[in-house]
């Protein structure tokens, strides 16, 4: 269906009217959900469009898709007062005022920036019911260009609208506290658009920092690829000291003991998840002046590489069953998305090894309970530090990059 066969359905809502407050696409995943779910505690009224049913379905219900600390009861108390309601309908993004968008940074766009067609590709369905009048809000990380990528489709459709572009910072499972603590930056190109955000985002927090849209788009990028970039020290200071058979950790605690300037230096372990490595890849890919962002993508990216074959040159583990804990991205998360454990796993097997993995949090199949894996395997390997891990009394050798269990890397 194109946007312009599409365009009296559009036209057919009044332009100075609008049944909701905000409208969130993408809104049950894990940017939109807690966004949409704030909003609503702050007064607002909020419709989650998703094209997961499941996801929708739960929300309507007032359960929550995924874990995310402290959003249960806001959910359900903004389910009951109708404040929140979620739909797999399309036409629900015309009938809102502000229009966030969440789902951007999950697509394979260019990576040099997005057009208006790959936005239009993102976006869906749900682009034929934008209207005169909204305001509309890239939420979810976008390469350099894609605020105004989304300007131009705008224009393109005959659509009187402002644009905006306010970034999301907040880590997964702490968006509840995050949402209303941290700083918001907020930019668009008009001061109309600008002020629009103000008003939105000033529901959440009442420190927000202005940029114009190329400054945001690439203050989010920056923001992620710093954090890659130090796992990615700690991660080749962690294989230093391990080809010499010492524990960087224990090396780390000692620069960084009372010594401000050492302080940030963060401990080993497998840095993963759906924004760091997409982030840094991004912006190496729009900027061929970015070496850092490469090499630390070959860092981070190769640790279970580096850790195999440390453990290869240990044991046969052709002869062994290794079992691998923990297969979400982070500690404490139930979100396995761009996780490591998963190439950790892979390579395992290809060395010959029988691999069991198992997580308290992850629910998916050929995962086997923790008792299993410590019945059968010969080896552990911890891949996430789950606090469930923690003080883990095993019979077998553990390698335990995180520390968590006490038990030492092993390597």
């Amino acid at each position: 269906m194109s946007f312009q066969q599409d365009s009296a359905a559009r036209d057919s809502f009044a332009v100075d009217t609008f049944a909701r407050d905000v409208v969130v696409v993408g809104g049950c995943g894990h940017v939109g959900l807690p966004l949409a779910i704030a909003l609503a505690s702050r007064g607002a009224s909020v419709t989650c469009y998703d094209i997961d049913a499941a996801a929708v379905a739960a929300v309507r219900g007032g359960r929550l898709p995924f874990a995310e600390r402290g959003a249960a009861l806001p959910l359900r108390r903004a389910i009951a007062a109708g404040t929140l309601t979620a739909s797999t309908d399309p036409a629900v993004v015309g009938t809102a005022e502000h229009v966030v968008v969440v789902i951007l940074g999950e697509q394979d766009a260019d990576p040099a920036g997005l057009g208006p067609a790959s936005i239009a590709g993102a976006l869906g369905d749900c682009a034929a019911w934008l209207r005169d009048g909204q305001l509309l809000v890239l939420r979810s990380t976008v390469s350099p260009g894609a605020t105004a990528g989304l300007e131009k489709l705008a224009a393109d459709l005959g659509i009187d609208a402002d644009v905006a572009f306010c970034p999301e910072r907040i880590a997964e499972g702490q968006a509840m506290t995050e949402l209303f603590e941290l700083p918001q930056i907020i930019s668009s190109r008009s001061a109309r658009g600008l002020d629009r955000a103000r008003e939105l985002f000033g529901r959440l927090t009442s420190e927000l920092i202005e940029l114009s849209p190329e400054e945001a788009e690439l203050a989010k990028l920056f923001s992620n690829a710093w954090r890659y970039i130090k796992f990615a020290a700690a991660n080749e200071m962690f294989m230093i000291a391990s080809d010499r058979d010492l524990d960087f950790e224990r090396i780390r605690a000692a620069v960084a003991h009372d010594y401000p300037r050492a302080a940030d230096l963060p401990p080993a372990g497998f840095a993963a998840g759906p924004c760091l490595l997409k982030d840094t890849a991004g912006l190496a890919a729009a900027s061929h002046r970015f070496t850092l962002g490469a090499a630390a993508i070959g860092a981070n990216e190769g640790l279970p590489g580096y850790v195999v074959a440390r453990l290869a040159a240990r044991y046969e583990l052709q002869e062994m069953t290794v079992g691998v804990l923990g297969m979400a991205f982070k500690a404490g998360s139930d979100d396995p998305r761009a996780s490591l454990s998963y190439p950790l796993a892979r390579l395992l097997a290809r060395r010959g090894a029988r691999v069991l993995c198992t997580d308290p949090h992850v629910s998916q199949p050929g995962l086997v309970p923790l008792a299993d894996v410590l019945a059968a395997a010969d080896l552990l390997v911890v891949a996430t530090p789950h606090r469930e891990y923690a003080g883990l009394a095993a019979r077998q050798p553990v390698a335990d990059i995180w520390g968590v269990t006490g038990a030492g890397a092993l390597l």
